[in-house]
């Protein structure tokens, strides 16, 4: 263990750093030494396209500079934490750099998130400042910070993106006022760069912690398997905020001089004109996005023959949806793949057409990760058999802020217990088949039945609340609650997402479907039986479409 200039204290073996660093894994590169490298090389290459607008590496240097000037007028120092709150817009491009070249840890928000999850972050995270959109899909996220910052002392600034010129707190003033910048200290590659917020089974989210050098490991790896070339040209849909969009979407245009253009909204017909209008030949982004563009595309007969590429993961990829990859889209492989925000990418899926069977049916073979499947008592399962999926390598996170947490998600030989369950095929594919984790996917978006649960027991009707994922067509699980009630009480659906509206959680996580009962199946030991529940609610759901 060592303690980070940030002040976290982070896992650390030096002897295993130094020779990732003398083998290459570690290319001991920040994205700033990336981007001035692409900007002094090629000033004029378009790195970004959003909306209308297309940002030169010579302006995203240029801009990020000034950003970078202003910040550090402002007191922002190396170790300092910066949030942002944005959709996908080339801001967050400008913020990421400046943040890099100053030594900043970078905080993502998720845009989704309202006032008690960016509350608990903004806290949790120490930060010193943030970037909000001032609206997007109609929510005024400045009116939020309004409401959250008097219970935020260690929160000093409050800029908005795309809010009012001349009010001294929109990004734009920062860039027309900048002071000249100053020579500023080297930032080491083995800092924190990045504390991105993950939801856990308690309910508290996790503060994962990655350094310059293992999110770049991870990022380089995965493109150079998945065939990405200079000049190709990428879509990301997913948000920024995610390990995926930031890396893909922010930081990857400044590897290997591609081009990614942005979506902030996701539209299957807009990301059909996007991939026509601008050739776009690779996008990585959840089941739902996939499912998505082949249906219009089949529908209006698009046939997008400029897409070659499309990794799919973070929900349930059925194998029937990689296959018909093949036959709608006219060049395009679909795969699988199996990764998380600690360990990005564990397995990089199945690419060559002789491979199909295997990019539709298994999540791949893991690259740069050692891989190991153990059972409750960590020991190896025998072939075959289902065990908990266990990795380490350079591109592996280096802990959690909270050194509980990592603690008691790492063994001692340094493998990350991920806490989902896997098996391995003959071929030596992993298969992602269920999680021990308490979580709900719900179309990449993790979400903690506790923290659900806990906000259930607000509604004064509510006596006991039990809450597990439920089967969707689109997203692949969403939320359902199963409930005891107070006799009388109004506990219907409509009821209950008022308390949780009230208590400004994203709507995401409210329940889609909500189940009264007299008592809970139980263990001995008193734990409710949640597999039943699951198992009961899928016969509901069957059931209905039956009928």
């Amino acid at each position: 263990m060592r303690h980070d200039i940030s002040g976290f204290e982070v896992r650390w073996d030096e002897a295993q750093a130094r020779r990732w660093k003398e083998g290459g894994e570690w290319a001991e590169l920040t994205i700033a030494d990336r981007a001035r490298r692409l900007a002094e090389r090629s000033p004029d290459f378009v790195t970004h396209v959003c909306g209308d607008l297309a940002l030169t590496a010579g302006q995203a240097w240029e801009q990020s500079g000034r950003l970078a000037a202003a910040l550090w007028s402002k007191g922002f120092r190396a170790g300092d934490r910066l949030a942002f709150e944005t959709p996908n817009w080339h801001e967050a491009v400008l913020i990421d750099l400046a943040a890099c070249r100053l030594g900043l840890v970078i905080v993502p928000i998720v845009p989704i998130y309202r006032d008690k999850e960016v509350q608990l972050i903004l806290q949790d995270s120490q930060a010193k400042g943030i970037f909000i959109a001032q609206e997007f899909r109609g929510f005024d996220y400045a009116q939020m910070m309004a409401r959250l910052s008097p219970s935020l002392p260690g929160l000093q600034h409050v800029w908005t993106v795309r809010g009012a010129d001349g009010t001294g707190s929109d990004l734009r003033d920062l860039l027309a006022q900048a002071p000249p910048l100053p020579e500023l200290p080297l930032v080491s590659p083995d800092a924190i760069k990045l504390m991105l917020y993950t939801s856990g089974t308690t309910g508290r989210p996790k503060a994962v912690l990655h350094s310059h050098n293992t999110l770049a490991r991870s990022t380089f790896m995965a493109s150079r398997h998945w065939g990405l070339r200079p000049g190709d040209t990428t879509l990301m849909p997913s948000p920024v905020t995610h390990v995926t969009g930031y890396t893909y979407g922010i930081e990857f245009p400044f590897f290997e001089g591609t081009c990614c253009v942005l979506m902030d909204k996701w539209d299957a017909a807009q990301a059909a004109d996007l991939i026509e209008r601008h050739g776009i030949c690779f996008t990585l982004c959840a089941t739902p996005f996939l499912q998505e563009l082949l249906d219009l595309a089949q529908q209006q007969g698009r046939r997008l023959p400029s897409m070659r590429t499309f990794p799919c993961g973070g929900a349930a990829v059925p194998p029937e949806l990689i296959h018909r990859v093949a036959r709608v889209l006219e060049n395009c492989r679909a795969f699988r793949v199996y990764g998380s925000s600690e360990a990005p990418v564990i397995t990089l899926g199945f690419v060559q057409p002789q491979q199909a069977r295997l990019a539709a049916e298994t999540d791949g073979t893991e690259i740069d990760y050692e891989v190991v499947l153990l059972d409750a008592g960590g020991e190896p399962v025998a072939p075959g058999a289902e065990g908990e999926i266990c990795a380490r390598g350079p591109g592996l996170f280096l802990g959690y802020a909270n050194a509980a947490d990592t603690a008691a998600s790492f063994d001692r030989s340094g493998f990350f217990h991920t806490g989902d369950v896997g098996i391995r095929t003959p071929e030596g594919a992993i298969v992602f088949t269920g999680r021990i984790k308490d979580l709900i996917n719900r179309g990449g978006e993790k979400i903690s039945a506790k923290e659900v649960e806990d906000l259930l027991h607000e509604h004064p009707g509510v006596l006991q609340a039990a809450v597990v994922a439920m089967p969707h067509a689109r997203l692949g699980e969403t939320v359902c609650a199963y409930l005891i009630a107070q006799p009388g009480a109004d506990v219907s659906l409509q009821a209950v997402s008022r308390t949780l509206a009230a208590a400004g959680v994203a709507r995401q996580k409210f329940p889609e479907k909500l189940i009264v009962v007299d008592e809970f199946p139980k263990t001995a030991s008193g734990k409710i039986k949640k597999d039943l529940l699951r198992k009961d609610v899928r016969d509901r759901l069957q059931q209905e479409t039956s009928a």
